[in-house]
Protein backbone atom coordinates (compact mmCIF):
# COMPACT_ATOMS: atom_id res chain seq x y z
CA UNK A 1 0.00 0.00 0.00
CA UNK A 2 3.00 2.11 0.61
CA UNK A 3 4.02 2.08 -2.79
CA UNK A 4 0.99 3.21 -4.60
CA UNK A 5 0.84 6.19 -2.48
CA UNK A 6 4.37 6.99 -3.12
CA UNK A 7 4.31 6.55 -6.72
CA UNK A 8 1.41 9.09 -6.57
CA UNK A 9 3.06 11.78 -4.61
CA UNK A 10 4.81 13.27 -7.95
CA UNK A 11 1.39 13.83 -9.12
CA UNK A 12 0.30 15.48 -5.98
CA UNK A 13 3.45 17.95 -5.61
CA UNK A 14 2.68 18.56 -9.16
CA UNK A 15 -1.06 19.71 -9.22
CA UNK A 16 0.26 21.72 -5.82
CA UNK A 17 2.92 23.53 -8.05
CA UNK A 18 0.48 24.42 -10.90
CA UNK A 19 -2.12 25.34 -8.59
CA UNK A 20 0.34 27.91 -6.61
CA UNK A 21 2.33 29.49 -9.52
CA UNK A 22 -0.82 29.38 -12.32
CA UNK A 23 -4.14 28.90 -11.17
CA UNK A 24 -4.35 30.88 -7.93
CA UNK A 25 -2.75 33.93 -9.77
CA UNK A 26 -4.74 34.07 -12.40
CA UNK A 27 -7.47 33.60 -9.87
CA UNK A 28 -6.11 36.68 -7.84
CA UNK A 29 -5.75 38.58 -11.35
CA UNK A 30 -9.24 37.80 -12.60
CA UNK A 31 -10.67 38.74 -9.28
CA UNK A 32 -8.88 42.61 -9.82
CA UNK A 33 -9.99 43.13 -12.80
CA UNK A 34 -13.52 42.53 -12.40
CA UNK A 35 -13.26 45.11 -9.44
CA UNK A 36 -11.50 47.58 -11.33
CA UNK A 37 -14.29 47.24 -13.67
CA UNK A 38 -17.02 47.59 -10.87
CA UNK A 39 -15.49 50.66 -9.70
CA UNK A 40 -15.01 53.20 -12.88
CA UNK A 41 -17.09 55.99 -12.86
CA UNK A 42 -18.14 58.72 -15.21
CA UNK A 43 -15.33 61.18 -15.94
CA UNK A 44 -12.80 58.42 -15.94
CA UNK A 45 -10.25 58.51 -18.28
CA UNK A 46 -9.57 54.91 -19.81
CA UNK A 47 -7.57 52.74 -22.61
CA UNK A 48 -9.08 50.45 -24.25
CA UNK A 49 -6.98 46.91 -24.83
CA UNK A 50 -7.28 47.79 -28.25
CA UNK A 51 -5.43 51.19 -27.12
CA UNK A 52 -8.05 53.77 -27.73
CA UNK A 53 -8.06 56.66 -25.07
CA UNK A 54 -10.95 58.50 -23.51
CA UNK A 55 -13.30 59.29 -20.80
CA UNK A 56 -16.56 57.45 -19.80
CA UNK A 57 -19.51 59.11 -19.84
CA UNK A 58 -22.56 56.55 -18.84
CA UNK A 59 -22.35 53.23 -18.28
CA UNK A 60 -25.11 50.34 -19.40
CA UNK A 61 -26.08 48.04 -16.70
CA UNK A 62 -28.42 45.57 -18.50
CA UNK A 63 -25.44 44.85 -21.05
CA UNK A 64 -22.49 45.93 -19.35
CA UNK A 65 -21.31 48.39 -21.45
CA UNK A 66 -20.17 52.28 -20.95
CA UNK A 67 -20.34 54.99 -23.55
CA UNK A 68 -16.59 56.50 -23.98
CA UNK A 69 -15.81 59.88 -25.48
CA UNK A 70 -12.72 59.43 -27.74
CA UNK A 71 -11.21 62.55 -30.17
CA UNK A 72 -13.32 60.22 -32.74
CA UNK A 73 -16.64 60.83 -31.05
CA UNK A 74 -18.94 58.65 -28.26
CA UNK A 75 -18.26 54.81 -28.76
CA UNK A 76 -20.12 52.07 -27.16
CA UNK A 77 -17.79 49.21 -25.38
CA UNK A 78 -17.98 46.25 -22.96
CA UNK A 79 -16.48 47.33 -20.01
CA UNK A 80 -14.76 44.18 -20.33
CA UNK A 81 -12.98 45.87 -23.11
CA UNK A 82 -11.41 48.44 -20.94
CA UNK A 83 -7.78 47.53 -19.81
CA UNK A 84 -7.09 47.81 -16.46
CA UNK A 85 -3.25 48.16 -16.44
CA UNK A 86 -2.63 50.92 -19.56
CA UNK A 87 -5.86 52.99 -17.92
CA UNK A 88 -3.93 53.26 -14.37
CA UNK A 89 -0.23 53.55 -15.84
CA UNK A 90 -2.47 56.75 -17.67
CA UNK A 91 -3.77 58.06 -14.44
CA UNK A 92 -0.74 57.62 -12.36
CA UNK A 93 0.78 60.31 -11.11
CA UNK A 94 3.98 61.61 -13.24
CA UNK A 95 6.91 61.42 -11.75
CA UNK A 96 9.81 63.88 -12.67
CA UNK A 97 13.17 62.06 -14.08
CA UNK A 98 16.38 63.17 -13.03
Amino acid sequence: MGEGIGSLLPFVLMFVVVYFFMIAPQMKRAKKEKQFAADLKRGDRVVTKSGLHGKVLEFNTKDNSCIIETLAGKLKFDRSAISMEMSTKLNAPVTAKK
